[in-house]
């Protein structure tokens, strides 16, 4: 299999710049070497359009009409697939936040079941309504500030800040918990790790590395069988690809273990990973990269909900049966914490004291942990 990657909506470090604020891969798979396969009919499009390469941004919507006729004959003649996974920059920042605070394994006050099971998407969309884009920014330049003085007065007024909204919730047991959670966090910020030292640490929690592993993962998915042969072609810029190599050559090493973070939650089986190494190429010698750039620019622009022409629309169309999807985003969230929740069956009475028993206990141990006073800022 060949699997051609792509990427749009990159701003670096600065996840609020409001005219990009999604991250997009694109994955585009065929049982064919689209690099052969498609340069001659690519070249005739070349030639007709008068360009050098067909960038979808270059041509807008209008001069693409005249690609999606071929684009369909591609598709059916070698079996293209599109995939598309996402990451909104404002919720990664806010995800970020929790995974860093309210790890149980790092914050004795936060109960095993509000982090390593369904409880925790509550739990997260109940402290992502307590912030603001103000606040997000500031949380996000936390973890990113290398100087821990600096990052902790941050971090700080952070949380002060979430404290000073958190009687806003109408949730009982959330505002316990996070109460106790943040007031932990201010007193203890050096066992957090909250902010990266280093630059690989910073660009391992950038949302182009987060959006990377649900690429590997949904390659995981397409080749359906372990050892499967995969050529993964990735389009070539300075800053991700040591990093992306990295990752994918990490994922193969623990490929036989699937990732399990808790009971209900998501499952990430890496037991496909390809050996092969990634190959990076300039997306201005790779008719697959041409192909996936103009895919994920017709792709994003319906998802945003933009108009398109009647063909673009086609395009869309043919694939809306085989195209995989998903997003690092509190909507995301909310649909998996719906989706669970609606699915359980009515528990036992049996179930309802293990339950209670186990609460109990789970909570003498947290409370025992509990920051009586908070520091004076």
């Amino acid at each position: 299999m060949y699997f051609y990657v792509d990427e749009t909506g990159q701003t670096g470090k600065n996840l609020f710049d409001r005219t990009q604020p999604v991250l997009s891969y694109g994955v585009l798979s065929s049982p064919d070497d689209l690099d052969k396969v498609a340069e001659v009919p690519l070249a005739v499009l070349r030639k007709k359009l008068g360009v050098q390469r067909l960038h979808a941004a270059e041509l807008g919507m209008h001069r693409l009409d005249e690609v999606v006729d071929t684009l369909l004959v591609l598709q059916k003649k070698h079996r293209i697939r599109f995939d598309v996974w996402q990451v909104v920059k404002r919720d990664h920042a806010i995800i970020s936040f929790f995974d860093q605070v309210f790890d149980q394994g790092l914050n004795p006050v936060v109960p095993w079941s509000a982090y390593w099971t369904p409880l925790r998407y509550p739990l997260l969309l109940n402290l992502a309504n307590l912030f603001d884009d103000e606040l997000a920014e500031k949380a996000w330049l936390a973890r990113h500030e290398a100087h821990d003085e600096r990052s902790s007065s941050l971090f700080f007024e952070v949380c002060s800040e979430l404290l000073a909204r958190v009687h806003t919730l109408g949730d009982p047991r959330s505002v316990e918990l996070i109460t106790d959670a943040l007031s932990w966090a201010m007193t203890h910020f050096n066992e957090l790790g909250y902010n990266c030292k280093t630059g690989k640490e910073k660009l391992q929690i950038m949302p182009n590395m987060i959006g990377f592993q649900h690429v590997l993962h949904g390659i995981c998915i397409r080749l359906g069988s372990p050892n499967k042969r995969a050529d993964i072609i990735v389009d070539q810029q300075s800053q991700f690809n040591t990093t992306q190599r990295e990752l994918s050559q990490f994922y193969y090493q623990i490929r036989e273990q699937p990732w399990v973070l808790g009971p209900g939650l998501p499952v990430m089986d890496l037991k496909n990973m390809p050996a092969e190494p990634l190959v990076f190429q300039s997306g201005t010698k790779s008719a697959g990269l041409e192909l996936v750039d103009i895919y994920l620019w017709i792709f994003k622009r319906f998802m945003e909900g933009k108009e398109l022409t009647r063909p673009l629309a086609r395009l869309i169309y043919t694939n809306q049966n085989t195209a995989r999807t998903d997003s690092v985003s509190l909507q995301s969230v909310a649909k998996r914490f719906k989706e669970f929740f609606e699915k359980l069956p009515e528990p036992t009475a049996e179930m309802m004291q293990k339950a209670s028993v186990y609460r109990d206990r789970e909570e003498a141990r947290r409370l025992a942990h509990r920051v009586q006073s908070l520091p004076q800022s």
